[in-house]
């Protein structure tokens, strides 16, 4: 199979050898690599005056084993190379049609968490949980839009834990000084998706360089901090629009917060009555 980070590299080089047809598939998908990702192999077909059956032979001829196989590298390749403006192309066809588009971003986020619910690694989970639990100092980063996930799990982790710091999202000097006394006895948490910031890519392999455990939560395989975590969390997320979704992601935080949770249980109970005392005693919360 073709690695996706080549793939309009490969199609270019083995431009001279395809047939006429596959010559227009391969042009389409150069220009137009955002919208044939989402594409069925008929609609492209369609698109450049082709069969279905050429589309699927183009495919096999780059060294997939079919067109759902294409049509998924050409997906991961875009993630991290689509503009916002190029995002906002994508519901071109459904722009006029409010109904439709709403429809079509549920049906998305749903088929993303069967996608979740199917996939998810309880093991590596349950090995996330048990470096969180172990470390000295547990540290979070999640930039621009994954920042509101690093906070939610800040929030909710500094309940469970006492040893929880959000890494500063002012710029990269601060951040760096946040991290630069991280140990080996140390974790990192690092919330990373498309398009993915490069801080964070800097930041996790600087923090990979002093030995400390990383847990990434992230969408593929091919994610740039994949390779760099000792564990990693898989929630993947589809593009929709130029909104990022985080619905299936916070799940995946949601259920680490749970997992982590049950193993200090009683900690938390206590923690909670006497917050709940607190409270009362301060009318954080209206009562009845």
């Amino acid at each position: 199979m073709a690695n996706s980070n080549d793939l309009i590299s490969i199609i270019k080089s083995n431009y001279y050898k395809f047939s006429k047809g596959q010559k227009q598939i391969a042009e389409f998908i150069i220009d137009h690599y955002d919208k044939a990702a989402f594409m069925t192999a008929a609609k492209i077909g369609e698109t450049v005056d082709v069969s279905e059956s050429t589309v699927v032979r183009f495919a096999s001829s780059i060294g997939y084993t079919g067109y759902p196989e294409l049509q998924k590298a050409l997906q991961v390749l875009i993630k991290n190379k689509l503009t916002t403006v190029q995002r906002i192309g994508l519901d071109d066809d459904v722009i006029n049609d409010t109904d439709k588009l709403h429809k079509k971003i549920i049906k998305n986020e749903m088929n993303n968490m069967r996608s979740l619910y199917e996939s998810i690694d309880t093991k590596a989970l349950d090995k996330a949980t048990e470096l969180i639990l172990n470390a000295n100092k547990v540290y979070i980063l999640g930039l621009r839009t994954s920042s509101t996930l690093a906070n939610y799990l800040g929030f909710y982790l500094d309940v469970i834990l006492d040893n929880v710091k959000v890494l500063n999202n002012s710029g990269v000097n601060s951040l760096y000084e946040e991290i630069i006394r991280i140990k080996e006895t140390d974790v990192l948490i690092v919330i990373s998706y498309p398009r993915y910031s490069k801080i964070t890519i800097d930041a996790t392999k600087f923090i990979k360089e002093r030995n400390a455990k990383i847990v990434a939560i992230t969408d593929t395989e091919a994610s740039p901090v994949y390779n760099l975590a000792d564990i990693s969390l898989l929630a993947k997320s589809n593009i929709v629009s130029f909104v990022d979704s985080l619905v299936v992601p916070l799940c995946m935080i949601n259920n680490l917060i749970t997992n982590i949770s049950l193993k200090e249980k009683e900690d938390i109970v206590e923690y909670y009555n006497r917050l709940e005392q607190l409270w009362d005693n301060h009318s954080i919360y209206q009562n009845e």
